[in-house]
């Protein structure tokens, strides 16, 4: 880290190699889309070597590029909500349902439909404390924001979370109670 702060290309590139799997998955978690998630990484690659010379504490290196990951991808994101997108549904097919694997993901899978529909911001709440299972102080300090604000965040996209869950479930309901 050291080496990469006093601007050597290969001392980063080799810190970059060792982060980017990571960074690239907390990107996807947060913006649902691939190359939205490939492009904001890239953004934020490029912001971190542009900004390595300000870290002081190469302890806190990880919290650091995090933040700058989570920045590029609210950049990503608003621009993403400026262009149109069209999604197509797939008609859905009979599956037997009968194994704890397929329970598995479909609860996952519903997850990830709630998850959609929630803002990047609230998004990233619950990405760095329930899929990264940051402690509360880490991913508050990752977000750059204070310890009761992130707790105030995190409580506001847990119930924004159920209320597109309980959304998607009465949507299913009329769906599959709507005649053919």
């Amino acid at each position: 880290m050291l080496l990469a702060r006093d601007g050597d290309h290969h001392a980063f590139s080799q810190l970059c190699a060792m982060k980017i799997a990571s960074l690239t998955a907390l990107a996807r978690l947060i913006l649902h889309d691939e190359y939205m998630a490939r492009e904001a990484v890239q953004d934020a690659l490029i912001d971190a070597w542009r900004g390595i010379r300000g870290i002081r504490d190469p302890d806190r290196f990880d919290a650091w590029l995090r933040r700058t990951l989570i920045r590029a991808c609210y950049g990503r994101a608003n621009e993403g909500a400026r262009r149109r997108r069209i999604e197509v549904e797939l008609a859905g097919y009979d599956q037997p349902v009968g194994t704890q694997l397929s329970l598995d993901v479909e609860r996952r899978d519903r997850i990830e439909r709630g998850l959609r529909r929630l803002q990047p911001e609230q998004r990233a709440v619950l990405v760095l404390t329930y899929y990264l299972d940051l402690p509360l102080a880490e991913a508050a300090a990752t977000l750059g924001i204070p310890l009761g604000t992130m707790k105030s965040r995190l409580n506001r996209a847990t119930t924004a979370l159920r209320a597109a869950l309980e959304a998607e479930d009465r949507a299913s309901a009329v769906t599959e109670g709507a005649p053919a």
